[in-house]
């Protein structure tokens, strides 16, 4: 075993040989969409996201399915279906079966199977004093898609978003290839705050993030600023408790942007300060058009994470 969930990682890895090793993880969730097809792209494009952010390639999967069957029937089940095999194909993973139980309760995802070289993996651990972070996605995803549900923000204003989260994040692997990355996360349910602290323990270090340089939806400030938030931002801060710190002067609605869970987030890199602008400019590239440096990670202090103007 080279990684498990002592250092907060994003999935398990288990050497098979010299060369090789087993990227292990598993993810589902109830919709956040209404579309089922675009719930069943979302789901795994966030399952496959962890072995993504672990430095690995998805090479096979077994679906997870919890779905009431006299409610919504067979047309609705096979749309998310068909929406999570239109990430399997994009990501050229292989879907060898899976398994399904009858629920009240609609849940969709996947256990993920992916390979990586053994002197390759990124895990939470190895950001170093020095290095700049960079993040590929916008954040926002929980406050807009909780509006959404509310019927409070229209489906044309969502489009980016779902968009967004729909979007592998294999693009983030071939953006960094050749380049020196110490670290690496999805920022998914704990948030940019939760997620950040993780690679901030596991590493020894503190990080020092920008809030005015990370990329956000448009309208997600604005709703947070109406009280739109969810469950999760108050576990998120609970979770932290005193290991955060946020500077005086930082927008309240911009604060509760970097405590919201994300759902199919983008990834967040520790990055050699030499590298960072060619790690951006392969975000860009490549479809991640708001990647950007915000922040940097600095010695171990009695935070995990500070946030700075």
């Amino acid at each position: 075993m080279l990684v498990n969930a002592g250092t907060f990682d994003d999935a398990g890895v288990y050497r098979l040989g010299p060369d090789t090793a087993l990227v292990q993880t598993v993810d589902f969730f109830t919709p956040i969409v209404d579309d089922p097809r675009s719930f069943g792209r979302i789901a795994i494009a966030n399952a496959l996201s962890d072995v993504y952010a672990m430095g690995g390639r998805p090479i096979n999967a077994l679906n997870i399915l919890c779905y009431p069957m006299k409610e919504l029937g067979h047309e609705v089940l096979h749309e998310i279906l068909a929406g999570g095999n239109d990430k399997y194909l994009e990501a050229k993973c292989a879907l060898l079966g899976g398994h399904s139980v009858t629920d009240q309760e609609l849940k969709f995802g996947a256990a993920v199977t992916g390979l990586v070289h053994p002197d390759r993996i990124w895990t939470n651990a190895g950001a170093k004093a020095g290095d700049v972070l960079v993040l590929s996605k916008p954040l926002g995803t929980g406050i807009l898609t909780t509006a959404l549900k509310a019927r409070k923000l229209p489906e044309a204003d969502a489009a980016p978003v779902v968009a967004s989260m729909e979007q592998l994040n294999a693009g983030g692997v071939a953006a960094a290839e050749g380049l020196e990355i110490h670290a690496a996360t999805d920022i998914t349910g704990f948030a940019l705050s939760g997620h950040g602290a993780g690679m901030a323990e596991a590493s020894g270090v503190t990080l020092r993030i920008r809030a005015s340089q990370v990329p956000v939806f448009p309208d997600a400030e604005a709703f947070a600023a109406k009280g739109q938030k969810t469950r999760g931002d108050v576990s998120n801060r609970e979770y932290l408790g005193a290991l955060y710190r946020t500077a005086p002067g930082i927008r309240k609605s911009r604060e509760d942007i970097l405590f919201d869970p994300q759902t199919s987030g983008g990834m967040m890199f520790s990055v050699r300060a030499d590298q960072a602008e060619a790690l951006v400019a392969g975000l860009k590239s490549r479809g991640f058009a708001a990647a950007a440096v915000i922040g940097d990670v600095l010695p171990k202090s009695a935070r995990r994470v500070e946030f700075v103007e």
